[in-house]
């Protein structure tokens, strides 16, 4: 089946995955009645999410737990079905299983495993190589590239489960790359790695984006992520979206404020500094100040007139501060959040 590149490669309108969950009273009587008259509430997992991916995009796909992430990516990938809605991806519907849309896409769960955890991992790449009907020669360039790029040649003959956690998710994303999937979903790839670690895979990410054109949605809970590979996001809350644009434009709207980080020659009256805006913090000899973005020029300028300052920057605020502003102001009721 060919695809027409000039349309969206992933199409989502309007999806929904709704669950039946059976009730049950407490006690010995309840579980007897509902083994006879059982009720059921509905989970609305996702709830009318719609979007669409162009090819090439790196888009965040955020929200707090149990906001439908990971149940999106999977109807995407043709592991769940959905209630209702379209979904199409690459021109197929995920649902129906196609071997020829399975060829060219990949999930990758941070919390699951693939890789066989008593073998080495060039025996997982094997493997998949011959599910996806890779060519010798073309598993062989992209298995060395893929190695460079992750620094990981040491580790190909080394059980997966002597690797670090940072090791195997670098095998892991190895594994889900060795058919050169068009489309990508990546779920919290992170997800428990330190920070050096963290920006190694990003790196990665980044890097494998732009060199191969490919589509990849992610999800994270580390706002860093999202910072450095994302320009556009997805903002999705109890199965609906709530924003969807770019990333710069979610600080121009909702971070409706700047940080002054001001170090000091000497010590200052924090009363007066209050006078200035929010002071977050003042440990001598520096300080950090939230101001209205309309007043941060006369701000900064009143600082520098009036106090003996050392250093001062204009920075924005941290990308978590301005998320849970748009979370802040999500129209959703504390009934639809599930908290009612």
């Amino acid at each position: 089946m060919s695809y027409n590149y000039t349309m969206p490669v992933i199409s989502v309108q309007n999806l929904k995955k709704h669950y039946q969950v059976a009730q049950k009273e407490p006690g010995l009587a309840g579980s007897i009645r509902s083994l006879f008259h059982r009720q059921y509430s509905t989970v609305k997992a996702v709830d009318g999410v719609t979007f669409s991916i162009k090819e090439g995009e790196l888009v965040g796909f955020i929200g707090p737990n149990g906001a439908g992430k990971t149940t999106t990516l999977k109807m995407l990938s043709g592991l769940l079905y959905p209630t209702s809605g379209e979904v199409s991806v690459l021109g197929f519907t995920p649902s129906k299983r196609q071997p020829e849309f399975q060829k060219q896409f990949s999930l990758v769960l941070g919390q699951k495993n693939q890789l066989w955890w008593d073998l080495p991992a060039q025996e997982s790449f094997l493997l998949n190589k011959e599910i996806y009907g890779v060519h010798d020669t073309a598993y062989k360039k992209t298995l060395n590239e893929l190695v460079e790029l992750l620094e990981v040649g040491d580790f190909l003959k080394i059980q997966v489960r002597k690797l670090s956690l940072g090791q195997r998710m670098k095998m892991e994303l190895i594994a889900s790359l060795i058919h050169s999937p068009k489309i990508l979903f990546l779920d919290e790839p992170t997800i428990g790695l330190d920070v050096v670690m963290q920006k190694k895979i990003r790196d990665f990410i980044k890097q494998y984006n732009q060199s191969h054109n490919s589509t990849i949605l992610l999800t994270s809970h580390y706002m860093e992520d999202v910072k450095e590979l994302c320009k556009r996001v997805i903002i999705i809350d109890s199965g609906k979206t709530i924003f969807d644009g770019k990333l710069e434009d979610i600080i121009k709207t909702f971070g409706n404020h700047k940080i002054l980080s001001v170090v000091f020659s000497k010590k200052i009256d924090i009363e007066k500094l209050s006078k200035i805006g929010d002071v977050k913090s003042y440990d001598f000899p520096k300080a950090v100040i939230s101001v209205s973005r309309a007043s941060v020029s006369t701000s900064a300028a009143n600082l520098m007139q009036n106090f003996p300052v050392a250093d001062l920057n204009i920075e924005e605020p941290p990308i978590e501060d301005v998320i849970r502003e748009v979370f802040n102001s999500s129209p959703l009721s504390d009934k639809e959040r599930g908290r009612g």
